[in-house]
């Protein structure tokens, strides 16, 4: 396999919108480069990078995949990314290792939402970026508005590259403003292009695409400024420097009009991308920090260097087993080459190197700084590790996944099934960190949460398919609280019985009453004389603590009570811990419903980003779900609505509120607080709860 400097790299993620065509415009790069002979096609289930049975049956990108292609001496690697939300931490952790984002729109339909979300963490990891419109050879092909809806909705530094010469169904040739030439492509599978001459009734438009490039180019550079205003015109030499240098300052996105089914434009687009799209080297390294300090260093992409290499992504490959996908951030990465995990100072030994074309793998020896790679097998580490030479411990800051919106209770369908499901779940997070799974004690439910309802199905797809396993998706139980709302100064219970032999005594008397909200349990001991002798004292706490577990009214937590234990009796002979033990339990339970008792119900913080046509849609919803609005803001020509709402009225709300926006709003959301739960709502809590009990019986 060749070796490449890390200048002669170009790393792109594709992202946007799903049904964009990222898919079909990496499978058309891939032929169009040698690297396959044949075009796949998503609807037949043959493509590269969609290569899993759920994404050939689903006909959508599930995960990014990677491949490479060789293009004018310079290796391209290509992250296709998922377009669907749902599988949004795939986008985040190919940005966090690509080298430019190349965003996919359709010509048609323009910016949509899923490239306007994309468009934000282009921003946020302040990545250089392009635009392709493409599906130009659609009938309501619009290159002209969508271009502009990209300047006012992506980057107002969107300027075109090439242009239609024709648009919809017999689009086969653009214009390239760079070159000044049209390029008349033959059949997709022909590889023939025909240079020639900008037909007359394009020279004007292509004259003022050219002007606009040149003066974006301008601004990026005092000098070039200057020469721009005096000659009227820039050198080709000037050109050069001056595009490469807007690209990677993100002033300048190139766009690029191209039918990746047709590969109409493509060879425009990678000739372009070789010259002008920045290698690792021009990014100038990356941030990290030094392994136990807060210490910063800049990690260079030089070969030469000490290696530390990322870890961006986990795949379960059946017989093959966790295939950990990475990028060398310095240094030349060997096989049986030995380093340091830095999250738990554990050694890894990469066994066996390959570089990635969808499923398709082909072992290499080594794998230089800039580039991407995989290893099998590394027992202790995972997604977001980075692996680096004793000689220079550092951290690469890890990727941020998306925090849940939805969340569902896993119900196995045949006991004993519950340690596959464990194992099977730990896998499925490790291979998608955006997906969480964790065991609520307080619930007794085992919560799995993510992005949206059709991750969550996928994964009890999977369970099935790899583990055997069979579970349903249930709404979770919601962690009610219970508490008081008024106090009493005595309260007795007195349990005693007799049955031959030694019997069980216990007395207490409690006061009781509230605290304030998010303050627990205080237990007072007040007994003065001995009344109560002193080993008995944690036995009556226990009794408390144990009943507060397990609710009075609902089987929920009793929180925010103070309860002092100021008297009681004992007998020398039938007293022990049991009895206090039991004897506190009745009497808790006897005081906690004379002190006005009320559940309380957890709410949470809620953010929707909607577009301002949905607004009031969004508000009339929420309120319905008994949602307090907080506050509106807005950002651009979306409004940022908060509110605060109960959990209970939450479930499956990301399906909802796609469904009220045409699926382009998004929330995202996080506990705030617990809030007294209405009459009407407590009622119905512990009627279930009492229902459930009797079942039981």
């Amino acid at each position: 396999m060749k070796e490449y400097a890390p200048e002669s790299i170009r790393n792109i993620a594709l992202i946007g919108h799903g049904g964009g065509g990222k898919t079909s415009l990496a499978e058309i790069m891939l032929f169009t480069a040698g690297e396959t002979n044949r075009i796949g096609n998503v609807l037949e289930g043959n493509t590269v990078s969609d290569y899993t049975t759920n994404e050939i049956e689903k006909q959508i990108s599930i995960s990014t995949s990677l491949m490479h292609i060789e293009w004018n001496n310079k290796k391209i690697n290509i992250l296709d990314t998922p377009g669907y939300s749902d599988f949004i931490g795939d986008v985040k952790s190919a940005m966090k290792v690509c080298d430019t984002a190349v965003m996919v729109l359709k010509s048609a339909e323009g910016v949509e939402v899923g490239s306007e979300v994309s468009g934000k963490f282009v921003n946020e990891f302040g990545l250089p970026s392009a635009i392709l419109v493409n599906k130009v050879d659609n009938e309501h092909s619009t290159f002209e508005v969508t271009l502009e809806k990209a300047k006012q909705r992506l980057t107002n530094g969107a300027i075109a590259v090439t242009f239609p010469a024709v648009e919809g169904i017999t689009f086969n040739t653009i214009v390239d403003v760079l070159k000044m030439k049209a390029y008349t492509y033959g059949d997709a599978g022909s590889k023939k292009i025909t240079e020639a001459e900008i037909p007359e009734n394009l020279k004007s438009k292509a004259e003022e695409y050219r002007t606009q490039l040149i003066e974006k180019i301008a601004e990026t550079n005092e000098d070039l400024m200057n020469k721009y205003f005096e000659e009227g015109a820039l050198s080709d030499a000037d050109i050069e420097t001056g595009l490469k240098a807007a690209i990677i300052g993100r002033s300048l996105s190139p766009v690029f009009a191209i039918s990746a089914t047709k590969a109409v434009g493509v060879n425009n687009f990678l000739d372009f991308m070789a010259s002008y799209f920045p290698s690792p080297a021009d990014r100038g390294g990356e941030e990290a920090t030094l392994a136990g300090k807060t210490d910063k260093v800049l990690v260079k992409p030089v070969a030469n260097g000490e290696p530390v290499l990322f870890i961006f992504k986990t795949i379960a490959e059946q017989h093959v087993g966790e295939l950990s996908l990475f990028k060398v951030y310095s240094g030349t990465v060997k096989a049986g080459l030995d380093l340091l995990n830095e999250a738990n100072s554990k050694t890894e030994r990469l066994s066996q190197l390959s570089v990635l074309n969808g499923r398709n793998r082909k072992d290499v020896s080594l794998i230089s700084a800039g580039d991407f790679g995989a290893v099998v097998k590394l027992k202790d580490t995972h997604t977001n590790n980075t692996l680096a030479s004793k000689n220079l411990s550092v951290i690469i800051s890890p990727i941020e996944f998306p925090e849940a919106v939805i969340r569902s209770a896993i119900l196995p369908k045949a006991k004993g099934d519950e340690d596959k499901i464990a194992s099977g779940l730990h896998t499925l997070h490790e291979e998608d960190p955006s997906f969480y799974v964790k065991f609520d004690p307080e619930i007794s439910q085992t919560i799995i949460s993510g992005q949206g309802e059709l991750q969550l199905s996928l994964a009890t797809k999977r369970l099935k398919e790899r583990y055997k396993v069979d579970v349903d998706l249930v709404e979770p139980k919601i962690p009610y609280r219970e508490t008081i709302k008024s106090r009493v100064d005595d309260v007795e219970y007195k349990h005693k019985k007799q049955s031959g032999g030694r019997g069980q005594y216990g007395h207490v008397h409690f006061k009781m009453e509230p605290l304030p909200r998010g303050t627990g349990f205080e237990f007072v001991n007040a007994i003065v004389g001995g009344v109560v002798p002193g080993r008995f004292i944690p036995a009556v706490e226990k009794g408390i603590i144990e009943t507060m577990g397990r609710g009075v009214l609902s089987g929920n937590q009793v929180v925010d009570v103070r309860t002092t234990l100021h008297f009681g009796s004992y007998h020398d002979v039938d007293s022990d811990e049991m009895s206090f033990k039991l004897a506190a339990a009745q009497c808790f339970k006897k005081g906690f419903l004379e002190c006005k008792p009320c559940l309380l119900e957890p709410i949470y913080e809620v953010e929707v980003i909607v577009p301002d046509e949905y607004m009031g849609d969004v508000m009339g919803d929420i309120s319905s779900k008994r949602g307090k609005i907080l506050g509106m803001d807005s950002d651009g020509h979306f409004q940022i609505i908060k509110a605060h709402v109960p959990l209970s009225e939450l479930y499956k709300y990301s399906s909802q509120l796609r469904s009220l926006t045409q699926g382009r709003g998004v929330h995202k959301r996080k506990f705030s607080h617990y809030e007294e739960v209405p009459k009407e709502v407590e009622q119905k809590v512990i009627d279930e709860y009492n229902k459930s009990r009797e079942e039981d019986k």
